[in-house]
């Protein structure tokens, strides 16, 4: 099911990689991460190439809302109770200056992406949420943020409070990743097979290089640095309205708590597009589906007459303490970096993280990587996570089978049992998030294989 932005722009394909090259810097992923690290370290001069396994913006890049904002749910004041006024000043410092960094990218290259200011609101629809979003406003006010307080929305339903973060910012993604890319040594359908010291194999080529950037969505190694005990995967779902009989609806809208959806628009010849998202849920949770009725049902009901013109779903990693893994990929290999576990704010992530990697490599400290730094968790703290996957495991090994087969295969990765997505007709994996057709081809990580679906 295609992204709205994927209906507007088809980006130009490239080479598939069959020859051996060397590069100062290797970077894996060409989804917005893997560009912009990409895009900045040409900037210092840093010789680069890209390998994707797929094309250009065709993971998770292209099915996001877009929303380039510091506001990523009530964090600030979890941040600050968990870690200190000094660290979570670290995240809301780098999250910050990603909106303005994109602000200049597009100023420098001249995209046209529809790059427009807006303010971000946290929205409660219950009574007892009114003193987290309070909560929230202080915290982030506090860190520099300018957040307040309001009961003034632009919703068409009735709000107990919000929290309004202002100088946010919404674009469309492959629009700018078009255009940043252009320029970029970048290799399609060029799947890494495995690594060898400095020497990235894909299946007809070699790229040795000094330093190698993992900027997939997920890290398939098991080892070194444990990615699969670090974080689990969940899946959103979007539609896409025609609201133009409707006011304008300039800001960003999340609202907390378990009824809490997206709301944020562009224009379009004329018309206002609504992005209507949520229903969220971790994978292989959903073999009931109704997750786009649910979300038509909302549209109904707040945006009569409205008319719907796409719909998709998205998927996210998610950290253990909410706070993304940018940095070195384990102590143990010096020249391995990573960027991963963005939650549902893959958009001003993946800057703050090419700004962080950017400086590892070029030699520079960055003021704020040690907040987000991979080995801030050591093997034996990441028991739990194992112990929540586990448990996800026997989840599904144990019930009765909702598959389109008369009982559930495994997932080629780790072993899992896979669960049927009714809304997606895909399997998924409920351990680790891998996805798949009815079919069992692969259609995204951490396994990098299918199955095969006639096996029992």
């Amino acid at each position: 099911m295609e992204s709205v932005w994927q209906k507007r722009v088809t980006i130009s394909p490239r080479e598939m990689l069959t020859k051996n090259i060397h590069t100062k810097a290797i970077v894996i992923g060409a989804g917005m991460a893997g560009i912009l690290t990409a895009y900045l370290l040409q900037e210092q001069g840093v010789e680069t190439v890209v390998l994707e396994s797929g094309r250009i913006a065709g993971g998770q890049t292209c099915n996001t809302t877009a929303k380039i904002t510091s506001q990523h749910h009530s964090i600030y004041a979890y941040l600050t109770e968990q870690f200190g006024r000094r660290k979570a000043g670290m995240y809301a410092h780098a999250n910050q200056k990603a909106i303005e960094d994109y602000a200049r990218v597009i100023e420098k290259e001249k995209i046209d992406c529809q790059f427009q200011r807006c303010p971000a609101y946290l929205y409660a629809r219950e009574e007892g949420q009114i003193e987290e979003l309070k909560n929230e406003a202080k915290a982030a006010q506090l860190l520099g943020i300018p957040a307040e307080f309001t009961m003034e929305t632009e919703l068409p339903f009735a709000i107990t409070g919000a929290v309004r973060f202002e100088e946010q910012a919404k674009f469309q993604p492959l629009k700018f990743i078009q255009r940043i890319a252009e320029n970029l040594t970048i290799y399609e359908n060029s799947k890494v097979v495995r690594i060898e010291d400095n020497c990235v194999f894909t299946q007809h080529g070699i790229v040795e290089g000094e330093h190698v950037v993992f900027a997939v969505h997920y890290p398939w190694q098991v080892v070194p640095g444990y990615y699969f005990l670090r974080m689990h995967q969940e899946r959103s779902y979007v539609i896409a309205l025609d609201i133009s009989e409707w006011e304008k609806i300039d800001g960003m809208y999340l609202g907390i708590g378990t009824g809490g959806y997206s709301l944020r628009t562009f224009a379009e010849e004329g018309k206002q597009i609504l992005l209507l998202g949520g229903a969220s849920h971790r994978t292989g949770e959903n073999g009931s589906g109704g997750r786009y009725e649910l979300l038509r049902q909302k549209g109904r009901e707040w945006f009569p007459e409205s008319r719907e013109i796409a719909h998709w779903s998205a998927q996210d990693c998610m950290p253990m303490d909410r706070i993304p893994y940018i940095g070195y990929f384990s102590s143990e290999i010096p020249n391995w970096y990573v960027a991963t576990g963005f939650g549902k704010w893959g958009m001003t992530s993946s800057m703050a993280a090419a700004s962080i990697i950017r400086d590892m490599i070029v030699g520079k400290e960055h003021p704020d990587e040690k907040v987000f730094a991979p080995q801030r968790f050591p093997v034996a703290a990441l028991s739990k996570n194992f112990t929540e996957n586990a448990i996800q495991a026997v989840k599904g090994l144990s019930k009765q089978a909702v598959s389109m087969e008369e009982f559930p295969q495994k997932c080629p990765h780790m072993g899992c049992k896979l669960e049927k997505n009714a809304d997606e007709n895909t399997w998924e994996c409920p351990c680790h998030g891998s996805c798949f057709t009815e079919q069992g081809e692969q259609i995204s990580g951490p396994a990098q294989q299918g199955f095969d679906a006639c096996e029992k």
